[in-house]
């Protein structure tokens, strides 16, 4: 008998760059640079080493300076590491540029997350939405990144008089983007469709930065098996499930979390899917209060959310992970009495900002998630009784 050998996928090795500049100061670079390792962790790599340069500006040729690509250069030789990510934006020449200094394969924090998505993507809309994001994205690079794309048309009489290369390039990414656009308008006409057809249910979507467990409360509320990993965009496609509480029935959607430096062709490409952030009547914002910048990333789903004509909508706010939270505040030798007054205190802080519309949670450890169905419930009432002051069937 012939044994059959198990084929292990290599394990990608990365460095990561960022830059510090006059808008970003070193704290904000090195999370944004703790959040590309997780990005890379996320798609598969494991970063070996993270490099950061003070500069006025990017270099515009390198990005960063030449001193420090060849600092970058020396590490990387002679060891196992195939690829170098940046945090931000690159060009196609500046991509050009680096890698021929680095002998190795480069990309941006945009490239990556397109390659996450890629990855998610298991409806035919997100697929169609992650690949019309990669054309959009590649376009401007074209002339950088490579000088010959695959003749998807190919054949005698598909190339111009006179066109070079690089046009016909940019013709065929052209063509391929107008296509995905059709395609996508399409699916959004069918998805309209079932939409409506869902009758008078109030609609709650689930909203926040991603990773803080949005898919994890879905299961808990809806009692149903949403796909959850502590991993980033772990659910790219929106779920919705019709949830009954004390027998009055709504819908309730996960969607897609966001993140600082989203790629704007990719919030385009998804804006489609975000309808049901839209279209809800409210928005239930789940928070990882444990997360050290948990502030900034509220900020970051506000502007997201202001983006999309949202921000108005009444809005639960969800704080999640009280039990990491208290693990990573408080010692052992902590009295309960301090304890309790903080927490205290951090409660009573965000009833003043939210004027009164959170919760505190362990989706984890199931804390709290009878005060969670009950002000979720007691939202949903009124919404009923403002849409339907003539109905009586949706109350008991």
């Amino acid at each position: 008998m012939i044994e059959k050998k198990q084929v292990v996928q290599k394990e990608e090795r990365a460095v990561i760059v960022g830059v510090i500049t006059r808008e970003q100061t070193e704290r904000q670079v090195n999370e944004f640079l703790d959040e590309l390792e997780f990005l890379a962790e996320t798609a598969g790599a494991v970063t070996v080493k993270r490099f950061t340069q003070r500069l006025a500006h990017p270099d515009r040729a390198t990005f960063v300076g030449k001193g420090k690509l060849e600092e970058i250069f020396q590490f990387i030789a002679g060891r196992d590491i195939s690829i170098v990510i940046f945090d931000d934006e690159l060009t196609g020449s500046q991509i050009a540029n680096i890698e021929k200094v680095l002998k190795v394969k480069v990309i941006d924090r945009s490239d990556l997350i397109l390659d996450i998505f890629a990855r998610r993507a298991r409806t035919a809309q997100a697929k169609v939405q992650v690949e019309l994001a990669q054309y959009q994205y590649i376009l401007p690079r074209l002339r950088g990144m490579w000088s010959h794309l695959e003749r998807q048309g190919g054949g005698i009489g598909s190339r111009g008089p006179g066109e070079t290369e690089i046009e016909t390039d940019r013709r065929i990414v052209k063509d391929k983007i107008a296509l995905l656009r059709k395609r996508l308008e399409e699916i959004d006409r069918q998805s309209l469709t079932q939409r409506k057809e869902r009758g008078e249910f109030i609609r709650v979507a689930l909203v926040g930065y991603t990773n803080v467990g949005k898919s994890t409360i879905m299961n808990l509320l809806s009692k149903s098996e949403v796909f959850a990993e502590n991993k980033l965009f772990a659910t790219l496609d929106t779920t919705t499930r019709k949830v009954v509480f004390e027998q009055t029935p709504f819908l309730l959607s996960d969607t897609v979390g966001f993140i600082r430096k989203l790629p704007h062709h990719l919030v385009e490409s998804f804006k489609s899917t975000l309808d049901e952030v839209r279209e809800s009547d409210i928005l239930i914002h789940v928070v990882d209060i444990s997360h050290p910048q948990y502030e900034e990333q509220i900020e970051v789903v506000n502007r997201t959310l202001q983006e999309l004509k949202a921000f108005e909508k009444p809005t639960i706010m969800i704080f999640n992970k009280m039990d990491l939270y208290e693990a990573n505040t408080f010692d052992k030798w902590l009295e309960p009495e301090v304890k309790e007054e903080i927490l205290a205190t951090l409660k009573r802080d965000w009833e003043v900002k939210t004027q009164g519309n959170c919760v505190f949670i362990s989706a984890l450890e199931r804390r709290n998630i009878d005060e969670l169905r009950k002000t979720i419930l007691e939202k949903v009432i009124q919404q009923y009784r403002e849409r339907y002051p003539y109905k009586t069937e949706f109350f008991y």
